[in-house]
């Protein structure tokens, strides 16, 4: 399983950051639990300024992603699913969603949570989702990475250490 060996972290206090969450729409049921994830997260990082932002699909997150970093938010959280097919279609969108997401990432010096799934079945997505019986909640570690990020390029820019 890919979590393994993952940090230990306890929520540390972000209730000063601004985050958006940007949220694909295919999927209903695993996007549900992934933006469930992600509210958990927000809310025991205390975060109390943070909005949602539903998009068609994964491949329109980085473009949503880029308009809220340009509008200031400390973090942007992008959450997706993206299911192996008979096509190459598969690659074509899990390729353009990563890349444009670390452009987001360093064009804006934003965090940028990265929730977008890329399973070969549908199975391999529900167990990611934190849902009820779920072996891994990747709405949460996104979101949780994301937050943290944000606070240490928040030190960075102020001179580390200081």
């Amino acid at each position: 399983m890919s979590g393994h060996g993952a940090p230990d972290q306890a929520p540390v206090d972000c209730h000063d950051l601004r985050v958006a969450v940007v949220a694909a729409s295919w999927h209903t049921v695993v996007m549900d639990g992934l933006i469930a994830g992600a509210q958990r997260a927000l809310d025991a990082h205390q975060v109390e300024a943070s909005v949602v932002v539903r998009v068609p699909g994964t491949f329109e997150l980085p473009v949503v992603a880029s308009a809220l970093a340009a509008q200031g938010y400390d973090a942007v959280v992008a959450l997706g699913v993206v299911i192996r097919g008979g096509t190459p279609h598969f690659d074509y969108v899990c390729n353009a969603a990563t890349d444009g997401l670390t452009r987001v990432a360093l064009d804006h010096t934003t965090a940028v949570g990265f929730g977008v799934l890329t399973c070969d079945t549908e199975q391999q997505a529900l167990d990611r989702a934190g849902l009820e019986g779920s072996i891994e909640d990747k709405g949460w570690e996104a979101t949780a990475a994301a937050l943290l990020t944000a606070q240490t390029i928040q030190r960075v820019q102020r001179g580390y250490g200081a």
